[in-house]
């Protein structure tokens, strides 16, 4: 789980700001909205308010370019002209990210250095906040700093990587521990692997216009049983919702033969790969289908139809609206078994009406009751700022000053009645 994310000198943030998902103690109600370990409490959800332009989608940006210069081990090329242009001398100046983690019962933070204008490492570190240790941090002009209790077989392997590392401003050493090499897992080296697995597994980042569900799992019996309660709640009109087989030609006609032909050849590069049957889901804006292979090649493909009232007609997923298919977007959030997911939602409210965006909180809390994902997003959308849906120490907001930089602040930190009803 995320317990706190850091940036300084990215897009619209020029000083050090800081989201804090830790639980205020001065707020007794509403435990079921917590994930309580032996050492520190957490919030499930977390809104982040904010008028137009005043920064809320550049935070999940920040979560976003974490996620990808770790999976793609450098800094992107295009955040050249990234760091806060607000002030002149800013490109010459060091950007800071760093998140800190409940990974089980630890607590550790993870963080670099850059200059985005060179796209050069200047600084990354681990620390164990348990004990309050540098696990490692990186030294451009020297010997990097290893601070992990290895045995005498990692103690050797880690000193041939960091000699092959050193010197090298380029590349994240946390990505590199990750590549083709494999540790124990009661090795303490394993710290590096369980950091990059949660930006590379568990971090979700949704911008406005990706689909965030997976639905790969739409296909299974049960699974559709519970999906059709969800959507019925949300009273869009929808009855009934049904698994339909389609054919290859109807598909080539949805998705056109060149990308089809792409879709089939990887499939089947697969299967011959592994030797065993394979599915493939595919999600754009209007469509979604199940692609099964098995190992001689044959195809089943399957997508969803629905009912509305009493019609007998089936209606496609491209006809239903952009509310609805917004309800489907969050889908994979109330039906993930993943308990280690992270989901951070660039206006969530978006395409959704505010009763159906009220009722996708009240689901979303109720779901949380039983469940230990976390979701993080953004909205303009004030309706929702109510005690009975969120807690004080939830809602944080974001707002510009003079010099036009981004402050994020939660509600919490101002001295009002806790039990004041919004």
């Amino acid at each position: 789980m995320l317990i706190q994310g850091n940036v300084q000198n990215f897009k619209s943030f020029n000083e050090l700001n800081s989201l804090n998902l830790i639980a205020s103690n001065k707020l007794r109600k509403q435990k079921e909205r917590l994930y309580e370990s032996d050492t520190i409490s957490l919030l499930k959800s977390t809104v982040i308010y904010g008028s137009n332009a005043s920064g809320k989608s550049n935070f999940v940006e920040v979560l976003r370019f974490m996620k990808e210069c770790v999976m793609n081990q450098e800094i992107p090329i295009e955040s050249y002209n990234w760091y806060c242009r607000n002030h002149e001398d800013n490109k010459e100046k060091i950007s800071s990210f760093s998140v800190q983690l409940l990974l089980n019962e630890d607590c550790y933070e993870y963080g670099f250095d850059t200059i985005l204008n060179t796209q050069t490492i200047k600084d990354e570190w681990i620390v164990d906040l348990n004990k309050k240790k540098i696990l490692y941090q990186r030294n451009n002009d020297g010997k990097p700093l290893n601070g992990l209790n290895l045995g005498r077989e990692d103690r050797m392997r880690m000193e041939i990587y960091l000699d092959d590392f050193l010197h090298n401003d380029k590349s994240l050493f946390l990505t590199e521990m990750n590549r083709n090499k494999s540790f124990d897992k009661d090795s303490e080296l394993s710290v590096y692997h369980r950091i990059y697995n949660w930006f590379v597994k568990d971090l979700n980042v949704v911008l406005p216009d990706m689909p965030l569900t997976k639905f790969s799992y739409y296909y299974d019996e049960s699974t559709l049983s519970n999906i059709k309660k969800i959507v019925r709640s949300f009273d869009t009109g929808i009855e009934d919702i049904e698994i339909k087989n389609m054919s290859e030609e109807q598909l080539q006609n949805k998705i056109g033969i060149s990308l089809y032909k792409d879709v089939i050849n990887e499939l089947k590069k697969n299967v011959q790969k592994q030797g065993q049957e394979l599915n493939l889901s595919m999600r754009s804006k209007k469509e979604f289908f199940n692609i099964t292979m098995n190992d001689n090649y044959d195809l089943e493909i399957k997508t969803l139809c629905f009912k509305h009232g009493q019609s007998m007609l089936d209606f496609e997923f491209c006809e239903e609206s952009d509310g609805t298919k917004r309800v489907f977007d969050f889908l994979d959030i109330l039906l993930n078994k993943n308990q280690n997911s992270v989901y951070v939602i660039d206006e969530m409210e978006r395409s959704l009406h505010p009763n159906l965006f009220n009722r996708l909180i009240e689901l979303l809390n109720e779901y949380q009751k039983q469940s230990n994902i976390q979701v993080i997003f953004t909205t303009h959308e004030s309706s929702i700022m109510k005690q009975d849906l969120f807690r004080r120490d939830q809602i944080w907001f974001i707002e510009r000053n003079k010099d036009n930089d981004s402050r994020i602040y939660s509600l919490d930190t101002f001295n009002e009645r806790f039990d004041k009803k919004n």
